[in-house]
């Protein structure tokens, strides 16, 4: 029906049907409807960090739902909020999209991202945004999140001795999306997301251990960061910014290897590489002191010693180098 189409219904009468399906948060002091929203700001202090998903090379809209792009979209946001040990508490959002996409469309996104804010960061909200015509459907996000009286966690803080401690799963997303790609039309996508849903949600709709961040800086991290693009290539960064060598162990990164040769069929050296540089998996890597107690769901794997900044696995220099995610390399038409 030409009424449901964004383009002739109008930007007016489409924000007023997304608005509806927005939550409120408390920390909102004004929300969308205004030429800029008013977040509270605790201690004085907000952590901000923004992104964008174009169609294309960050998603497909053969393979992800309405809700899962705006699922995925807030969950991304929020996971680097989290990596600062902060507490989110508000979204920007803005969407460009094409005059033909019907408005149930943007209503799928704004479900998508009510049911992430609730299931991943309660009291977190879209609080306010922008929405225009464009040849691309565009997901580009803003988050806003507080500290809560707390020091940010950077990358910069890893010391000789601490444990390297992760949270989440690794490899699974990467898994996903081979799965997804591989499959030779849409018939094939839809047994996919019908047989293997939890496995693809990784990759669709990931739902990153948010409250982890708070809990690790709570705990005494020392550095601290979003794993979306590697293990390796991210930890790098730590290393990097910490002037440390991260030394990875991976017998404890058993189950993820066993999960994604499982996942691929696949022998488990590949499915270690999968596990290492396969990308957006979008849990907390992070450094503790020795004596610290691990936050949960952090788990060990590996430890922080003195030298010029690397990353090795078993005391290694990687094979797979420090490669890792990269939508500009890996995108296919």
């Amino acid at each position: 029906m030409t009424a449901d189409r964004i383009g002739d219904v109008g930007e007016a009468a489409a924000l007023a049907r997304i608005l509806a399906r927005l939550p409120t948060s408390p920390g909102t002091l004004l929300g969308p409807g205004d030429d800029a929203a008013v977040v509270a700001a605790p201690d004085g202090r907000v952590v901000l960090t923004t992104d964008v998903m174009v169609e294309g090379p960050d998603f497909r809209l053969a393979f992800s739902t309405p809700h899962d792009l705006g699922f995925k979209a807030a969950a991304t946001n929020l996971a680097d909020v989290a990596a600062m040990g902060a507490r989110p508490t508000g979204l920007l959002v803005a969407l460009t999209v094409p005059a033909e996409t019907p408005v149930a469309v943007l209503e799928g996104i704004a479900d998508g991202f009510a049911d992430a804010c609730t299931a991943l960061a309660p009291g977190c909200a879209v609080v306010g945004g922008d929405l225009t015509l464009s040849p691309t459907l565009t997901l580009a996000v803003t988050a806003v999140g507080s500290l809560d009286g707390a020091a940010p966690v950077r990358r910069s803080g890893a010391r000789p001795g601490d444990v390297v401690a992760y949270a989440g799963a690794l490899g699974r997303s990467a898994a996903a999306l081979r799965l997804l790609l591989d499959a030779p039309d849409a018939d094939a996508v839809a047994h996919l997301r019908a047989s293997r849903a939890e496995l693809l949600a990784e990759q669709l709709a990931p739902s990153p251990p948010l409250a982890a961040g708070p809990a690790a800086a709570a705990a005494g991290a020392t550095a601290m960061l979003d794993v979306s693009d590697g293990l390796l290539l991210d930890a790098s960064r730590i290393a990097r910014a910490s002037g440390v060598v991260l030394d990875l162990d991976s017998v404890a990164l058993g189950a993820d290897v066993a999960a994604v040769a499982q996942a691929l069929g696949t022998d488990a050296a590949t499915a270690l590489t999968v596990v290492l540089t396969g990308g957006e998996d979008h849990g907390l890597l992070a450094c503790f002191p020795e004596d610290a107690a691990l936050p949960a769901p952090f788990r060990s794997i590996g430890v922080v010693a003195a030298g010029a900044p690397a990353v090795l696995v078993d005391g290694g220099v990687p094979t797979a180098g420090a490669l890792g995610w990269d939508s500009f390399a890996a995108y296919r038409d």
